[in-house]
């Protein structure tokens, strides 16, 4: 194992949808609107997997403010070319009633190949995610950390959920889309590799087979990137609030510095059973913040709130030598405040109690959405980026 520090340099990728201003549905976005944001944004913009949604990275950011002035910027931008053609953007996992049948895929060859491969299941993707890339420099530090991770990814998700809904129907669950995802294959919590080397022999089975031409095909919700020396969080939903966005962007990157850490006094995290992680992951999917997660230590399932205030404790000094104590400590006010599927099932039930119909309370919904988009982007846009290259 290298004795180097790694650069714990960070890279966040949103994705978005596109509405109506008017109707609140989906629209597709067209080649002009494109061509806008990428004039002004490089190749820091670019096209999804269907027509009404598109996806940003960060430059490479030293620290969690960087990162956010970035993302502040980038919507920023989305949202003022978004207005002129009479849509607007809002960064949530599902929308919450258009109907996945009636969008038109992305005319591009990766993503022709996906429709030809998964077949019915691709259809279905009417999703966006929301990734982040922490600079892992070597290869055998970064596939020890992916076997450490997972442990935290359930708390992640729980904080990020955004997709109650899907096709105007409340799911009962508070991340719909990973039900959606779940679906694809080479998905879901990352399997252990005992070395760099075995993880690259293992895809490259699959490469030599023909099934897919990188590793950029495996989707699990902790990954080694295919483009850059970084490890991938891959799981939570998109957030449409930037502050939320950041709180669980200082968590993933202090996570990681924590496990470094205790690599570095030849310690590390205990490494539980999959299952048992699996079923954490289940009932952050389900319940967000709202229920809590098991304590494998205890042996009994503990609130959310407690376990949150265990981690922030844990990650402290990291968080401090990172600079994103702040940030780190603003994931509580996600659990007081609730999670956007809290907030959007609150729309709705306000709504409905006010006398709107069924489709406007879900209209409401979106409306809201649309507000959070831009929430507090000022604010973070003060912060000085440093200039860097796309992640």
């Amino acid at each position: 194992m290298s004795s180097h520090k790694p650069s714990f340099t960070l890279g966040v990728e949103e994705e978005y949808l596109l509405v109506d201003d008017k109707t609140m549905d989906l629209v597709a976005a067209p080649e002009s609107l494109m061509a806008e944001c990428s004039a002004e944004l490089k190749d820091q913009v670019s096209p999804e997997f269907l027509q009404c949604q598109i996806e940003v990275g960060t430059q490479v950011c030293k620290t969690v403010a960087e990162a956010g002035a970035d993302l502040a910027r980038l919507r920023s931008v989305i949202a003022k070319i978004a207005g002129n053609y009479g849509m607007a953007p809002i960064a949530v996992s599902c929308h919450p009633f258009a109907d996945w049948n009636k969008q038109h895929f992305t005319d591009k060859q990766r993503y022709r190949e996906l429709e030809r491969d998964l077949g019915g299941v691709a259809r279905r993707m009417l999703i966006c995610g929301m990734h982040v890339h922490v600079g892992i420099d070597d290869d055998e530090t970064r596939i020890d950390l992916m076997a450490q991770f997972p442990y935290f990814l359930p708390h992640l998700l729980a904080l990020s959920t955004s997709s109650p809904y899907w096709k105007g129907d409340d799911t009962g669950l508070d991340s719909y889309r990973l039900t959606v995802f779940d679906n694809l294959p080479r998905t879901g919590l990352p399997p252990r590799f005992s070395s760099w080397s075995e993880y690259q022999r293992s895809v490259q089975i699959i490469i030599d087979s023909g099934l897919i031409e990188d590793s950029s095909k495996i989707w699990w919700d902790l990954r080694p990137s295919d483009r850059f020396p970084t490890l991938e969080s891959r799981i939570c939903d998109v957030s449409p609030r930037l502050n939320e966005t950041l709180a669980i962007v200082a968590l993933t990157q202090s996570i990681m510095h924590m496990l470094w850490r205790l690599q570095s006094k030849n310690q590390r995290w205990r490494i539980y059973e999959r299952f048992l992680v699996d079923e954490n992951r289940w009932r952050a999917q389900r319940y967000g913040v709202s229920d809590g997660l098991i304590d494998f230590a205890k042996g009994s399932v503990v609130a959310f709130s407690e376990l949150l205030e265990e981690l922030i404790e844990v990650v402290r000094e990291d968080a401090m030598a990172l600079g994103c104590w702040v940030e780190v400590q603003s994931a509580r006010q996600i659990v007081e405040n609730g999670t956007s599927a809290d907030r959007q099932r609150a729309v709705h039930a306000k709504a409905i109690a006010d006398g709107a119909s069924e489709t406007e309370a879900q209209k409401e919904i979106v409306r809201s959405l649309i507000g959070e988009f831009t929430e507090g982007l000022e604010y973070h846009r003060k912060s000085e980026v440093v200039p860097g290259h796309s992640a």
